[in-house]
């Protein structure tokens, strides 16, 4: 669907170009954490204050491609607010939409229980990177900044 993929592209330029949640928030109270792909060289950084069990605040910042840094501006917009659970479903959910599409490119069949797991959760601007999976190199870049933010929650309850 050539409409769909056009506002696909704008959503991820749009990020790209006007990132959301972009800049640092003091270290203490919130937790720093970088990622690096060293196969492309994008750089994420994720400032993340927890309180209660919640994401309270999370801020971004880094360099990098387009699909990494708007991927990271997405993230951060919907995080925010949730609990470490939702968190933990969104990242699953966003993880599988990439494994899914990349399973069926290969011809592999999908895992049913990840397809209803994606049809329960809105993605809302994430749908936009469903189109990374036809490009797999590019897929690390999709995920640097879900996996920074995991390694970050991990990092907080730890110091906790």
């Amino acid at each position: 669907m050539p409409g769909l993929e056009d506002l696909y592209r704008e959503i991820i330029l749009d990020h790209y170009r006007n990132p959301r949640n972009r800049g640092e928030l003091p270290v203490p109270p919130a937790h720093r954490t970088e990622g690096f792909n060293p196969l492309c060289g994008d750089e994420v950084v994720v400032f993340l204050e927890l309180t209660d069990g919640k994401v309270t605040d999370v801020r971004i910042a880094g360099q990098g491609c387009s699909i990494s840094q708007s991927s990271a501006s997405m993230m951060s917009s919907a995080v925010k607010g949730l609990s470490i659970e939702e968190v933990a479903r969104l990242t699953r959910a966003f993880k599988d939409m990439m494994s899914i599409h990349e399973s069926s490119l290969e011809g592999a069949d999908a895992d049913s229980e990840a397809e209803s797991e994606l049809e329960e959760i809105e993605l809302g601007d994430l749908e936009a990177l469903r189109g990374v999976v036809k490009f797999p190199v590019r897929i690390k870049c999709a995920t640097l900044s879900w996996n920074t933010l995991s390694q970050a929650i991990e990092d907080t309850l730890a110091d906790s």
